[in-house]
């Protein structure tokens, strides 16, 4: 009796720490997954809030066929991975400068860090007044230099790369925070013995740092990869998508069916981007997580 009572004690206290993630992962449940297999039933229907009427896979054989759909697939990928590249590159280079001896360093990072705080709707629409083509106040600033209006957010051919650029510019301090906790981790006799050694700042970074903050770099391509694939908010509060169907992104394209009243098309849509998500982050994950092992 009494080793039962012991055994039954310790396997109390095994599951103890369960208790404390079991709501977490109850409200993970409801909030994420359950939507989530909804979604794949709505997908399949024609469905207003009143009535639903089983259609099968035509949903998504007539999103297939949308004539912007590729545009929209292209800008999508030309997003994502531009924003990505960039904020390896630029988190990277002011991790490395941020965590020099340099004056005024805190400013600086909090400098760095501030756009991740700010909403990006409110973001958003500060650079659409920004940049508005003619009335924005950089196209005025210009006027007064006797300089052309860019008209950047009027422009087909620079208006994705508008909105790139400001995406890079608030997302690029999440980034840098991750490479200088990935710097901070690194043991100092790394850097002793390098000195010791009498190796440059170049051969320093390259052959210490930059091999050591490999896992912090493939957190930051794939958190920024799931971010610019399914990136909506920023480019709709900037050009909705346009002029015309210029800056057009795989969410863009399924929100204007859902504000067109087709609920269906758009959750079809939705389960697209979500499988199209899943094919490119998955292995890719698995294939950064294997060169961290090699490492």
């Amino acid at each position: 009796m009494a080793n039962a009572k012991k055994s039954l004690a310790k396997a109390s206290l095994r599951n103890y720490p369960l208790w404390f993630t079991l709501p977490l992962g109850l409200i993970f449940v409801v909030l994420f997954v359950l939507p989530t297999l909804t979604s794949f039933y709505y997908a399949m229907q024609r469905w207003t809030l009143f009535d639903t009427t089983w259609i099968g896979f035509d949903n998504y054989a007539l999103f297939f066929k949308d004539p912007f759909l590729l545009g929209g697939v292209v800008h999508t990928f030309i997003y994502a991975f531009l924003t990505s590249g960039l904020k390896v590159v630029i988190g990277m280079f002011f991790g490395v400068v941020l965590m020099s001896n340099i004056k005024l360093r805190g400013l600086l990072r909090n400098i760095v860090f501030f756009p991740v705080l700010v909403s990006t709707i409110g973001v958003g629409l500060t650079f659409q007044e920004l940049l508005k083509p003619n009335a924005g106040i950089l196209d005025q600033a210009l006027h007064v230099f006797g300089i052309p209006a860019a008209g950047l957010l009027g422009d087909v051919n620079t208006a994705l790369y508008a909105v790139i650029a400001v995406d890079v510019w608030k997302g690029v301090g999440l980034a840098t925070v991750i490479y200088i906790a990935g710097m901070a981790a690194i043991p100092s006799e790394y850097y002793e013995a390098a000195k010791m050694d009498g190796v440059t700042a170049f051969q320093n970074f390259r052959h210490i740092i930059l091999p050591l903050l490999r896992p912090a770099t493939n957190t930051v391509i794939v958190l920024s990869l799931i971010g610019g694939l399914r990136s909506f908010d920023l480019i709709w509060s900037m050009t909705g998508g346009g002029p015309g169907f210029a800056s057009d992104v795989l969410a863009s394209l399924i929100y204007k069916k859902y504000e067109a009243g087709f609920y269906g098309l758009s959750t079809a849509g939705n389960v697209i981007m979500f499988g199209l998500i899943l094919i490119l982050i998955v292995p890719l994950n698995r294939f950064l997580s294997k060169r961290e092992v090699e490492l």
